[in-house]
């Protein structure tokens, strides 16, 4: 097994590398009849792309997005479908210095050591140039889940560094800079922080929030199919991610029972500590995940590391790098959020229809 594919009845596997030319996936399970079209796969793949603005990589891909099979018409078939985005502004020299070395914090170390051999262009497999087709597919299952339950997705940056984002919740602002902030009053705050990081060359990480709203109650399994639980391996598949919440996710650690449990009424719940889930199965409720992300691993800055040999040597990684990944990382949460429930959806019509 090489683990390239998850899900179950809907199944997504992706291809290429950052630097390969080209990248792209399959999707299996797909029903007939959604009406998608290249542009607007590609209006979603634009939302995550690098150089948009100066906080982000200044790679600067087309995505044109080609399908190649299992869509006639504008409409899905049922049969598997293939998208394609070619790879148009790779600069492959950027890594010559690097090749034959480790870069502290990057995959280079553990996949030489699984497969005893890495691209070292970008970060090969590993670079989230991957991620592109998750959103591309993530398309397909937000269209479908919003024409059939009227299931909203919708994501945002919760914090960059030390800057706390959402105290205000501006939702129809978030796709108006290129933070996915909802408070329009922290942008300018932001944009100071991220060119005085850029100057030194150094890099932080982010907090990305995602809701879905209008889910209806009864999706997911126990005990290994729980919707928590699969929700929280997606979002640990992206690059960069070290921590998922589910609701008040590590905030419950200090609350009370009293507190923590989430009172029903005939009108509703009284509060959403859960995050929508109850056992692994979806209460009705908004369903709130909250992914970490890590700090950029590629900097200008000097640092030990070693060799292909074993040696210690000075590493500095040159090309052109997100000095925060998570700034460009809410369509990503958002996709991965929109597949796994339209998998769950599938899956729930399969057995309990």
């Amino acid at each position: 097994m090489s683990f390239n594919s998850f899900g179950h009845v809907l199944r997504i596997s992706t291809f290429g590398e950052s630097h390969g030319p080209a990248i792209g996936c399959v999707i299996d399970g797909c029903p007939p009849g959604l009406e998608i079209t290249a542009e607007e796969i590609r209006a979603e793949v634009l939302r995550r792309a690098s150089g948009k603005s100066r906080h982000t990589s200044q790679r600067r891909e087309k995505e044109d997005v080609q399908i190649l099979s299992g869509v006639f018409e504008n409409r899905t078939t049922g049969t598997p479908i293939a998208l394609l985005i070619e790879n148009t502004d790779a600069r492959s020299k950027d890594y010559d210095e690097i090749k034959r070395q480790f870069r502290p914090g990057h995959a280079d170390y553990t996949y030489w050591k699984k497969y005893g051999i890495r691209d070292y262009r970008g970060g090969g497999r590993s670079s989230a140039r991957e991620t592109t087709m998750r959103v591309a597919a993530g398309a397909l299952a937000r269209k479908w889940l919003q024409q059939k339950f009227s299931i909203e997705i919708k994501g945002w940056l919760a914090q960059l560094g030390p800057i706390r984002t959402d105290e205000i919740m501006e939702w129809d602002t978030i796709d108006d800079n290129p933070f996915f902030c909802p408070d329009p009053g922290k942008v300018a705050e932001l944009e100071t922080y991220m060119d005085s990081l850029r100057k030194s060359g150094d890099s932080t990480g982010a907090r990305v929030n995602v809701v879905a709203r209008n889910v209806p109650a009864g999706l997911g399994a126990p005990v290994y199919g729980k919707l928590d639980a699969e929700l929280a391996a997606a979002m640990m598949s992206i690059n960069a991610a070290k921590g998922v919440e589910i609701g008040a996710g590590f905030e419950s650690v200090a609350q009370m029972g009293t507190e923590h449990r989430d009172e029903m009424t005939p009108a509703g719940f009284l509060s959403n500590h859960a995050g929508g889930i109850l056992g692994g199965i979806s209460s009705g409720q908004d369903i709130l995940v909250s992914t970490a992300f890590k700090p950029t691993s590629s900097l200008r800055i000097p640092c030990r590391g070693l060799d292909i040999d074993g040696n210690e040597v000075e590493i500095v990684t040159k090309g052109r790098h997100d000095p925060c990944v998570g700034i460009r990382a809410t369509p990503i949460v958002e996709a991965m959020m929109a597949l796994v429930i339209m998998d769950h959806v599938l899956l729930h019509r399969a057995q309990n229809s």
